[in-house]
């Protein structure tokens, strides 16, 4: 009876991750309640992964990873990296690609691809290369870094806390730098060859014609007689229609309405819409529909201008509606469209909820966006403005990082109050301020990860964990101790799709150290072979720093499948070749 309630609620979970019905936290949540409830594991349990070291040593690595960000000192490294384009395109790919890797080996992959998103978009507009050659390498590479190090990902981490939790002993901090190494030159060599031939050059278009808008913009002329003078610009008849009043040339003024602006005889009104309420707009008395072909100049003046805004990692804006937010009154800018996952949203875009990724066509004046540079929601697309850099706080940042590192491989203190001591020091120190601390983590993610880890409990407390490994030894075992641990490196990457790369892996791994243990083999081998599996799935661009460069590299979905299946096929042989030289099964 255990084991059905277990294996249901997995199924249900992989549904609703995948779903996105619920948010991850409430389904993981839920999930322990269930458990708990139903007895198959106790409260102790059910909250033992929350107050575990691994969920210590991620935190502080989100802490001392937004410390060296808010220092300026790894915008100075985009500066000079982007600089060499002027040298070879092939080589400043090359040399991103590595430094990604590098700093993605110790910092979220998904914060290093962020930084590098606006600076090689704009790069491209400037060398007159496609951005979709240069931005879906990046992805690549800071995803790949992270096999590297324990403390490169946060599936490394919680794995490594996972087993040690069973009594095996946990992953060192460089243990894996070998085989993650490997993985890493792989990845670089196919996206430098194969990969570059196999991405697609799209090209650069205006963004009105991007996004389509000549299709659902007009141009109206208020009459003296028209109903509509008078009338507030938001709460007009137009917008009982269903019409966004973009923006008003009156006499030779152009400017964007705010809440408090009515409208005047003679206004010129530049308003979205669809073409069916078009018509019953023509009916109105007191208007005149102007030319209804609208080019990016009449989007455009002196005084405004269009722009893309990517949502960033971490933003206060996610999951929240452009009204909810009050858009036009936070950042007196005005969203026409909204980009996201190669699909373009304009209708009702004041209910559409923001997601991590999206690109926001916005219209506002140069003073406005000017404002957004330092913005940690909204990263200006094509704009980039490097963070002040404060060389001693810098300095102070990764000295503390790299101590840690340090004192944790030695020994000399534990790796979680290693860090906890260096993410403590760059508050004091004022290299970042105790609530951009707090801000910068990821408490989503650690209430997945302490969540699973009690689930990987559950596994084992119900028998289900036996039970599937019997199942897969019967299935598999006849045929070798690697075509067992293939099936389980296949499975991982498998459900890595429509879950987390940390929530696939604490899924399996229980079931994977029973099965070794059937089988006579090292359990540790199994782990890391997973862990690493979680990280090596690139055929699809659910992983969060595809996600960043989906929008702004104009990929479709086709394309992460083309040029990350051969990949991923590739790593994943380089997995079951290296482990067992490594780990010998």
């Amino acid at each position: 009876m255990e084991i059905a309630i277990v294996l249901t609620l997995l199924v249900i979970a992989v549904v609703l991750f995948a779903t996105e019905k619920l948010s991850i936290e409430i389904v993981t949540l839920l999930m322990l309640i269930v458990l708990a409830s139903t007895r198959i594991i106790s409260a102790e349990e059910a909250f033992a992964g929350f107050s575990s070291d691994f969920i210590i040593i991620i935190a502080s690595i989100f802490i001392l990873s937004a410390a060296l960000q808010e220092t300026g000192i790894l915008d100075f490294a985009v500066v000079r990296l982007v600089r060499l384009a002027h040298k070879s395109t092939n080589l400043m790919l090359f040399t991103v690609m590595v430094v990604t890797g590098f700093v993605s080996a110790f910092m979220n992959n998904t914060t290093v691809t962020a930084m590098f998103v606006t600076p090689l978009v704009g790069l491209s507009r400037r060398i007159n290369t496609s951005a979709s050659k240069l931005l879906m390498p990046l992805a690549f590479a800071a995803i790949l870094g992270g096999t590297c190090t324990l403390i490169g990902t946060s599936t490394n981490v919680a794995v490594s806390g996972y087993i040690a939790k069973t009594g095996l002993p946990p992953i060192g901090v460089f243990e894996i730098s070998g085989i993650g190494f490997i993985i890493f030159v792989v990845g670089v060599i196919y996206m430098m060859t194969i990969g570059q031939r196999m991405l697609p050059s799209y090209e650069d278009q205006q963004l009105a014609d991007e996004y389509k808008l000549q299709k659902y913009l007009t141009e109206i002329v208020v009459r003296e007689e028209s109903p509509l003078v008078g009338q507030l610009v938001f709460a007009s008849d137009l917008t009982s229609l269903n019409f966004r009043i973009l923006n008003i040339i009156r006499g030779k003024d152009n400017f964007l309405p705010d809440f408090r602006t009515r409208i005047n005889e003679s206004d010129v009104l530049l308003v979205e819409g669809d073409l069916d309420n078009l018509m019953k707009v023509k009916e109105t008395k007191g208007i005149d529909i102007m030319a209804d072909v609208i080019l990016q100049k009449d989007l455009e003046t002196d005084n405004i201008r269009l722009a893309e805004l990517l949502v960033v990692r971490q933003s206060v804006l996610i999951g929240r509606t452009v009204k909810e937010i009050n858009f036009l009154q936070r950042y007196g800018l005005v969203v026409l469209a909204i980009s996201r996952h190669g699909e373009t949203l304009r209708s009702k875009i004041g209910s559409i909820k923001l997601q991590l990724g999206d690109v926001l066509l916005v219209q506002g004046s140069p003073e406005r966006l000017n404002q957004l540079r330092n913005s940690s929601n909204l990263a200006l697309i094509d704009e980039f403005e490097p963070l002040l850099f404060k060389k001693r706080k810098g300095i102070i940042a990764i000295s503390c990082f790299v101590i840690a590192i340090l004192l944790g491989t030695l020994n000399v203190l534990p790796l979680s109050i290693a860090f906890l001591l260096a993410a403590l020091c760059t508050i004091l120190f004022r290299c970042i301020s105790s609530d951009k601390a707090y801000a910068a983590i990821d408490f989503k993610l650690l209430i997945l990860i302490g969540g699973m880890t009690a689930f990987g409990s559950a596994m084992e407390n119900s028998g289900a964990a036996d039970f599937l490994a019997e199942g897969i030894v019967d299935l598999l075992g006849s045929m070798g101790k690697l075509a067992v641990l293939a099936g389980f490196v296949l499975l991982t990457v498998i459900l890595t799709q429509p879950m987390s790369n940390a929530a696939a892996a604490l899924v399996i791994v229980p079931v994977a150290l029973r099965t070794a243990e059937t089988l006579g083999s090292d359990p540790r081998a199994f782990a890391i072979a997973i862990m690493l599996a979680a990280s090596v799935s690139l055929v699809t661009p659910f992983e969060p720093a595809c996600i960043l460069v989906y929008s702004p590299g104009k990929y479709r979905f086709k394309d992460f499948i083309k040029v990350g299946s051969p990949l991923t096929l590739l790593l994943i042989i380089v997995i079951l070749i290296m482990t067992p030289i490594i780990w010998p099964l």
